[in-house]
């Protein structure tokens, strides 16, 4: 049995959400059935959301095919509500990630390598 799925953590200081979202193993669609509603709910209750976003995929793996459409769908829904999204990695591929988000979402993308620079520049 292999470990896979998401955990999430949202904070609101004013207007602003603190989003944390930690991916392990290979995300499977029946993770983002979990976590898509957690999600939507804690966006609808803000008339204009500012939402900076932390993505820990140190331990990702990859996607099913539908769980990387599932992620493509939520990046689309909420993609103008969020001003910043760090992800922390250690792959190649993930920072491809992030540079190829930044077609489909408004605010800022950026990689690191490092935790602690990633919530650094979140903070600014």
């Amino acid at each position: 049995m292999k470990k896979h799925g998401l955990s999430i953590g949202i904070e609101r200081v004013d207007s602003d959400f603190f989003l944390s979202l930690k991916a392990v193993g290979k995300l499977t669609h029946e993770d983002y059935l979990r976590i898509t509603p957690m999600i939507d709910a804690a966006l609808k209750e803000v008339a204009h959301p500012n939402v900076k976003v932390l993505v820990d995929a140190y331990e990702l793996e990859g996607w099913e095919v539908r769980a990387a459409w599932d992620d493509f769908k939520l990046g689309l829904k909420h993609g103008n509500e969020f001003d910043k999204i760090a992800i922390y990695g250690d792959k190649r591929w993930q920072e491809m990630m992030a540079k190829i988000g930044t077609w489909f979402i408004s605010g800022d993308i950026k990689y690191f390598d490092d935790i602690g620079l990633a919530l650094e520049w979140l903070n600014d």
